[in-house]
C-alpha cells in the first residue's frame, strides 16, 4: 500500500519539517511505500492532492484549515482515504472532528482510528468548501493576516488585526432561500456552516459533520445603523461566538437546511474555510458523505 504525504512548510512555525523522519517511521508500520512532499502553494497542494488521489492509497495532508480546503479542491470527486496532521492557527475542522493538534495524537488517529465519510459543501457547483463560507466581518482576517504575524503570534495575530482593521461592521444587503423559505435583511456578517467551531469558538456545538444539514446564521443591522445600533452588533457578534446558534437574540437569524441560495452586492466577499472566496450571489448545497477521512475511534462527529 502506497502513502503520500503533503506538507505546507509555512503551517505551524514550520515545526512538521523537523519531525518528518518521525512522521515517516509511523506511516512505514502500516504502509509499504510513504513519500513525502513540501509542498510551494495552496495551488500546488490542491494539483498534487489531484495526482496522488490518483496513485495512492492513503494521502496525508499538513496544514491549516486552508490547506485542507485546498485539498478538498484536489480530491474533487475522486474517492480517496485521507489523514489529517492539524498544523495551523485556528484548525477548526480539527476541532469539529475532534483530531487532536499534537503530531502523536493525529498520527494515532491515521493509524488506530476509523475512516469515516463526512459531510461537506460545494459553492455554485464547482468550488468544494469543508465547514464555513462566511461574508461580512472579521471574516478576511484569515487571509489578510500576514503569514509572518500568523507564525510568530499563532490566533492572536487575528486579534489584533481585527482591533486595527476590521471593526467597521460594513453593512451589506443580502436574500435568499433556504429550506424553500424565502428571507430578506441587511446585516454585517452571515455564516453558511457545516462545522462545529469558527475560529476556535464552539459555535455550532451541536452540530454534526455527518447530519446532512447546514446551519445559516446572520447578525442583521440596519442600514444605517445609529451608534446604538453599531454597539448592539458588536455584542450580538460577541453572544454568536460566545453562546453559538442556541443564542437568542432579535437581530440573529438562524436557518438550517441542505441548500441555500444567497443574493448580495457584487462587492460583498465570501471566506471559504479561511481562504478569499467568491464574491456576490452564491449557491450552497450539502454534499452527504463526500470525504473519506480519518477520525479519533470513540469520538462522535
Amino acid at each position: 500500500m502506497k502513502c503520500l504525504v503533503l506538507y505546507n512548510p509555512n503551517s505551524g512555525k514550520g515545526k512538521l519539517k523537523k519531525k518528518l523522519s518521525y512522521v515517516r517511521r509511523k506511516l512505514e508500520q502500516r504502509y509499504d511505500e510513504v513519500d513525502i512532499v513540501a509542498t510551494q502553494s495552496g495551488k500546488d497542494m490542491e494539483e498534487r492532492t489531484r495526482q496522488g488521489a490518483r496513485e495512492y492509497d492513503l494521502i496525508v495532508f499538513s496544514g491549516g484549515d486552508g490547506t485542507f480546503n485546498n485539498v478538498l479542491q484536489g480530491v474533487g470527486e475522486e474517492d480517496v482515504q485521507l489523514g489529517y496532521l492539524p498544523t495551523g492557527t485556528a484548525n477548526d475542522v480539527a476541532h469539529s472532528l475532534g483530531i487532536p493538534r499534537s503530531l502523536r495524537g493525529a498520527l494515532d488517529v491515521i493509524l488506530g482510528g476509523r475512516s469515516e465519510r463526512i459531510d461537506c459543501m460545494r459553492v455554485n457547483g464547482t468550488r468544494y468548501v469543508m465547514y464555513i463560507a462566511a461574508a461580512g466581518t472579521i471574516t478576511s482576517l484569515t487571509y489578510e493576516t500576514p503569514q509572518r504575524a500568523k507564525r510568530a503570534l499563532g490566533w492572536f495575530a487575528y486579534a489584533m488585526r481585527g482591533l486595527r482593521k476590521n471593526m467597521n461592521f460594513e453593512v451589506f444587503p443580502v436574500c435568499g432561500t433556504c429550506a424553500g423559505k424565502f428571507f430578506e435583511t441587511h446585516g454585517v456578517l452571515m455564516f453558511v456552516m457545516n462545522g462545529r467551531s469558527v475560529a476556535g469558538f464552539p459555535v455550532n456545538r451541536h452540530a454534526s459533520m455527518q447530519d446532512g444539514m447546514l446551519e445559516v446564521a446572520i447578525v442583521k443591522q440596519a442600514v444605517r445603523p445609529n451608534f446604538f445600533q453599531k454597539l448592539a452588533a458588536y455584542f450580538s457578534l460577541a453572544a454568536l461566538m460566545i453562546v453559538g446558534l442556541k443564542v437568542r437574540r432579535k437581530d440573529i437569524e438562524i436557518m438550517r437546511g441542505e441548500k441555500i441560495r444567497i443574493f448580495t452586492d457584487k462587492h460583498v466577499t465570501w471566506d471559504f474555510d479561511g481562504e478569499e472566496g467568491l464574491r456576490g450571489d452564491i449557491t450552497v448545497e450539502l454534499l452527504r458523505r463526500h470525504v473519506k477521512l480519518f477520525v479519533p475511534r470513540n469520538k462522535k462527529i
